[in-house]
């Protein structure tokens, strides 16, 4: 929901850091990888209790993310990279529930609920985005993609948003999975149906 709005003001910091990284000789795809194990050790910190150190990160895995697509704009982006980085995003946010889940045991079914949540909203995402690039289809209003980004009420802001919460109370798990579950099933629906608006027009 957020994040075409946020594109304005994180895109010019992480375009200039972008700059000086593809300067260097570091690509993007380094960085989605580096963020990604980065982002893995999440996991067993979370297991452990160890909250703090999970956000951490959870932040660092997030500020990779924007730089590799920085990096990628400057450099030249590839389809690799961008199958790349969606692979990696989506198993950062299930390895993060996965870690809220082996932390305690109450935390077993509204983890799984928002897992299951997890794949509508992948799921509605990914399929119209491979029917958008048959059609040719374009949106810019989350920056350059690779593919077509098709936005919703829970977006890759909110997803980190709810992270950060998630971390910093831990005890609250249960009923923030709960809500932010019944939240990714509105923004599959309401992507279902902008699908059905959009692919029933004719490809050109």
């Amino acid at each position: 929901m957020f994040d075409a709005r946020l594109r304005p003001l994180i895109d010019p910091p992480l375009n200039a850091i972008g700059r000086r990284l593809a300067a260097a000789g570091v690509s993007a795809n380094a960085l989605t990888l580096a963020g990604f194990a980065v982002g893995l050790l999440a996991i067993p910190l979370l297991a452990a209790g160890a909250y703090g150190g999970a956000l951490a990160a959870i932040l660092v895995n997030r500020l990779a993310d924007g730089l590799d697509g920085a990096v990628a704009r400057i450099a030249g982006a590839s389809d690799f990279g961008g199958y790349l980085d969606i692979v990696c995003d989506f198993l950062f946010y299930a390895g993060v529930v996965f870690g809220f889940v082996l932390a305690a045991s109450e935390n077993r079914l509204p983890g799984a609920f928002l897992l299951f949540a997890f794949i509508g909203t992948g799921s509605s995402f990914l399929a119209f985005a491979a029917l958008a690039g048959k059609r040719g289809l374009e949106s810019r209003a989350r920056g350059a993609k690779s593919f077509y980004y098709l936005g919703g009420l829970t977006e890759g802001a909110e997803t980190i948003a709810l992270f950060v919460a998630l971390c910093l109370f831990p005890g609250a798990f249960g009923p923030l999975a709960w809500i932010f579950g019944a939240a990714c099933w509105v923004t599959t629906l309401a992507r279902m149906l902008e699908a059905k608006r959009l692919l029933k027009r004719p490809a050109s």
